[in-house]
Formats: C-alpha cells, sequence, structure tokens
C-alpha cells in the first residue's frame, strides 16, 4: 500500500475526493494532507441531492487529529455546485461542517473531552485558543437544543445554582421524568420563567399539559409559577422542607448551649449527633446522642431532636395519613414552646398546601441535586467560568440529555 492510498483509507474518502499529495514540515512538525477531485467531478446540491456540475471553488484548510505527536492538517478546494433549481451553493464534506475550521474528527474528539476536562486544558492539550472550543461548544450545543421536543413534559423541577461569586446564579429547570435539564438562564427570581415559558413553547411544548412543579419555598419561584404556571399544582420539596426543621432544631442547640456550663458541657460536638438520621451515625455520635438523652437536664435539645424524629417519619407516610399527622406535629411544634420549632412549624402552615401536596405527588428535587453536583464538580475542575453562557452550555452538555449528532461520517457502511 503506497502512502497517498494508506491515507485515503484512514480518512475514508469517497469519490470523486482523494488525497493527491502529502508533505511533512520538519521545522514545524506539522503533516499536510492535500485532498482533491478531477476535472469534470460533479457535486450533490446541498438542497435536493441532484447531481450539479462545478462552479467554482475556494481553498480552505481544516485542523485535524494529530499524527503522532505532529498536528495534521487537511488541504483542499471546497467546491460550488450550479444546481438548476437552487443556484449556486457550497457543498457539503465528508470530512468537516460548513464554516468550521476543524475536522469532524477533530471536534468528536474535543466533544468527548469536555465531559471530563475543563475547555481551557482541552485548548492547551491540542494546541488551539479556548475561545474556539467553546465556539464548537456552542454550535453543537445550539443545534442539538433545537431539535429537542418537550411536548412531552408533564413535572418540571426548578432550583438555582451557584454558577459564580458574588452571588452569581443560574435557575435550572428540569424535566423530572427524564432527569433532564429543560432551560437554564442567568437569575433565580420570578422573571426566570417567562423565558423558559418562551423555550418550551420554542420546543413543541405547552404550559396547559405541565401539571406538576417541584421547587423550594423561594416566593420568587412561587409567584413565577402562579403567572406563568397556573394550571400547574406546586409540591415544596421535602428536603427543603426539612430544612427547615433542621435549622430550627441547630438553633435550639445552639442558644441552649449557651445557657449554662453543664448544658455546654453536654452540648460540646452535638451538633452532628442531633441532626443526622441515626441509621448513618458513627458509634461516636450515637453515645453523644444518648448522653444527650440521657442527661437528666430536661434539655430542650433533646425534646427538639424528637420531634425532628417524628417529623421524619410523617414524610414515610402516605396521602390523608400524611397530611393529617403533618398538621398533628404542627401544633405540636407550635405547643412547645421552643421558638425556631414553632417558626419553623408556622412556616410550613403558612404554605401548607404547596407541603402536603408532597403527599399525593411525591415529588422532589432529588434530580436538581444530583445534576447541580455534576455541575459544581465540573465548575470546580475549570475554576469557573468567564460567563454564564459558558456555564449554560456546560450544564446542557452534562445533563441536557442531547442528542448530539455522530460526528465521524468517515465511516463507512
Amino acid at each position: 500500500m503506497t502512502e497517498i492510498s494508506l491515507f485515503n483509507a484512514a480518512l475514508a474518502l469517497k469519490e470523486p475526493w482523494s488525497v493527491v499529495r502529502t508533505e511533512f514540515l520538519e521545522k514545524e512538525k506539522e503533516l499536510h494532507l492535500y485532498i482533491d477531485f478531477p476535472r469534470g467531478s460533479t457535486f450533490q446540491c446541498p438542497k435536493c441531492q441532484s447531481k450539479c456540475p462545478l462552479h467554482d471553488s475556494e481553498d480552505k484548510i481544516w485542523r485535524h487529529l494529530d499524527f503522532f505527536q505532529h498536528k495534521a492538517f487537511l488541504h483542499a478546494r471546497v467546491p460550488r455546485s450550479n444546481c438548476k433549481t437552487h443556484g449556486v451553493l457550497t457543498v457539503d464534506l465528508p470530512w468537516a461542517r460548513p464554516n468550521s475550521g476543524f475536522s469532524l474528527l477533530f471536534e468528536a474528539l474535543v466533544l468527548t473531552l469536555v465531559r471530563s476536562m475543563p475547555v481551557l486544558a482541552i485548548a492547551r492539550l491540542v494546541g488551539e485558543h479556548d475561545t474556539l472550543i467553546w465556539r464548537m461548544i456552542h454550535h453543537y450545543v445550539d443545534d442539538a437544543r433545537s431539535k429537542v421536543d418537550m411536548s412531552t413534559v408533564r413535572k418540571v423541577g426548578i432550583d438555582e445554582t451557584s454558577v459564580q461569586k458574588r452571588h452569581k446564579y443560574l435557575t435550572i429547570f428540569v424535566d423530572i421524568d427524564k432527569s433532564q435539564v429543560l432551560y437554564a438562564t442567568p437569575g433565580k427570581d420570578s422573571e426566570t420563567l417567562a423565558p423558559f415559558i418562551q423555550d418550551l413553547h420554542g420546543h413543541g411544548g405547552s404550559t396547559d399539559t405541565v401539571r406538576e412543579v417541584s421547587i423550594d419555598m423561594s416566593p420568587a419561584f412561587i409567584a413565577g409559577i402562579r403567572e406563568y404556571l397556573p394550571e400547574a399544582s406546586i409540591t415544596f420539596d421535602k428536603f427543603h422542607v426539612t430544612k427547615l426543621v433542621l435549622d430550627a432544631v441547630d438553633k435550639v442547640r445552639r442558644s441552649e448551649q449557651n445557657e449554662s456550663k453543664e448544658h455546654y458541657a453536654v452540648l460540646k460536638h452535638s451538633r452532628f449527633a442531633l441532626l443526622m438520621n441515626t441509621d448513618r451515625m458513627p458509634d461516636w455520635l450515637s453515645r453523644k446522642l444518648e448522653a444527650i438523652k440521657l442527661s437528666g437536664l430536661n434539655l430542650k435539645s433533646a425534646r427538639a431532636w424528637r420531634m425532628k424524629q417524628t417529623f421524619r417519619e410523617v414524610y414515610q407516610l402516605k396521602g390523608k395519613a400524611g397530611e393529617k399527622q403533618l398538621r398533628r406535629w404542627c401544633s405540636w411544634a407550635i405547643r412547645s414552646r421552643l421558638e425556631p420549632m414553632k417558626k419553623a412549624a408556622r412556616s410550613i402552615l403558612d404554605n401548607w398546601s404547596g407541603v402536603v401536596h408532597y403527599f399525593k405527588s411525591n415529588l422532589t428535587n432529588a434530580v436538581l441535586e444530583s445534576i447541580n453536583a455534576i455541575f459544581q464538580a465540573a465548575r470546580a475542575k475549570a475554576r469557573g467560568y468567564r460567563n454564564s453562557n459558558y456555564a449554560i452550555a456546560i450544564l446542557y452538555l452534562l445533563a441536557g440529555g442531547l442528542d448530539v449528532p455522530h460526528l465521524n461520517k468517515f465511516h463507512t457502511k
């Protein structure tokens, strides 16, 4: 096999394309492959696929996968076909997409790496400016998102995530049934609902078909849902509701710990003993908890802990039984004379319909917490993103369930 035929086979070129010349620049350590077509070749019209004569051509260069440790480049005349129906159009190339300076294989490599590496690190690895890599990512993310079908979206989870320091946030909208990011936008107020609704409609979805929404108790989200998704029932995420109670228990502990030396001695280093689930508690914390319960000091923290445990048990119930027991728990908390517990109970009662709807919908934001963990890990690797558009593109790529087309068009059937 000759050198030319070897590269033709490696690139899987078909007629009329073929490698006609190769050149290795020893000083620059670069391999250049020159691709051309015979005189009199015809090409398919990009619109109707009919065979058309050549109108003219333009010389172009594409960065290809490295050849061993050396950069490789493809050179070719890009033809324009003269279609009787559609006029003069640039033909589709088998190795690169239109208006790209990279081959499809090179782009496939980058999109594979970007799922586990920061873009700046990839740019350094391949020897290209990171702006070009970001441009490539945005192209494929935008193209894939344009084909997303949201007509089946019924349950939506909404939450915010930090994207930069100084209180820069994204609001994320997730299809709970598919565990996929539907939309992300800067901010965390009620106005974030408007662009989401516009995007939903643009992808075949409808506000009438969104029947369930899971959120925290953010007044901004509540107002936005009532305005833009009036048909949807709200479920307040049980983890956020539980956090109200956990925070109340911790406030009771901190206040009581400062009341006397005896209390301080018993409650010192007891935060996790009072807040952690008992089935996951290490032995030393279990002993600390037993010391609190058996101290003989009639500790408020021990009472708050018992209320917390009962609250967790309420969420194991379903339907009317859960709603009934939660109301009893709120009455108990309000009569407890523990101000933080009373405040938590009043917050639950003030948001009653959304809290108890959990016993019917069984919805949580667990999917969003998982997606947020993936995104924050990527953000930490990248040491932050220069702007929100970069962060959103990565979020879509990692958790958007996008159908990015198979880039390696060199494979023959």
